[in-house]
């Protein structure tokens, strides 16, 4: 890759199965920033140290930040929900954005699209104007049917990280209504056992939380145990989708979180 333009937005330790640890995976990142042109653009989130310790490493180009929480010089923040804020440089509003996505990884992946576009000519206004019509891929929080009165939406989240971001923005959508999440540790990382510490942690915000158990080499329930009865553990997605039919009432949202089929399970849960 010999980008022009390259967004930075998380880094964090991910394919236990290639790198070591995440000072692997930084290093990686740095030879990548040595790549862009003087004249080119880094599009950075502001909020991720890992990414200012690449930086640290060396950086030749012009840095655009995002993602402030408060004011600093130059970078890009929010100011209001995900799906309609503001977008501020410093304290000057240069753009709006009005739109369906939910969550604030989105309103992130946002500000980090309007600064890139900037650097090809596309002002902050316009930019933000045109988001306002983009329509979001599948498998990003897709509701893939009603049935008796539950919602069942699909989603890649496979990382803690993003099933946690994921639940808040249903969260922030569905208030006090009950998410169901349903997941797989199918990643080669979380195969390994590598994240299962961070699993309570990733469905903090869910009501009820279902597991499949694969051959990983490591107990789910176990890993799941600070959950107590919140969750629920399964050996297959047949005694699953069982699970879920006992626990589900109408006005639910089940939320099925895998970067794999998960053996049709959104199809016999609204079957």
């Amino acid at each position: 890759y010999r980008p022009r333009c390259a967004i930075l937005n998380n880094l964090e330790f991910d394919h236990a199965d290639i790198f070591v640890d995440l000072a692997a995976i930084e290093t990686q990142f740095h030879h990548l920033v040595r790549t862009v042109p003087s004249q080119g653009r880094l599009v950075v989130n502001i909020r991720e140290d890992s990414l200012k310790r690449v930086l640290s490493r060396g950086c030749w180009t012009p840095v655009q930040h995002f993602g402030a929480r408060k004011e600093e010089p130059g970078a890009l923040r929010a100011r209001g929900e995900p799906h309609a804020f503001d977008v501020l440089r410093g304290s000057l509003k240069i753009a709006r954005v009005d739109w369906t996505q939910l969550g604030e990884h989105n309103q992130l992946n946002a500000l980090a699209a309007i600064g890139a576009a900037e650097h090809v000519g596309v002002s902050p206004d316009l930019a933000g104007a045109a988001l306002h019509t983009f329509t979001n891929v599948r498998r990003r929080l897709e509701l893939r049917g009603e049935a008796a009165g539950v919602k069942v939406y699909d989603d890649f989240a496979h990382h803690p990280t993003a099933m946690r971001t994921t639940i808040n923005g249903l969260r922030r959508k569905v208030g006090t209504q009950r998410i169901l999440a349903v997941f797989e540790p199918r990643t080669n990382t979380m195969k390994k056992g590598e994240m299962k510490a961070q699993l309570p942690w990733a469905l903090e915000e869910a009501d009820l939380a279902f597991c499949l158990q694969g051959n990983y080499g490591w107990d789910a329930a176990q890993a799941l145990s600070p959950m107590g009865a919140q969750a629920v553990v399964a050996d297959s997605v047949d005694k699953l989708v069982s699970a879920l039919l006992g626990r589900a009432r109408s006005g639910d949202h089940v939320l099925v979180m895998s970067n794999g089929g998960f053996g049709g399970i959104h199809d016999k849960l609204l079957a």
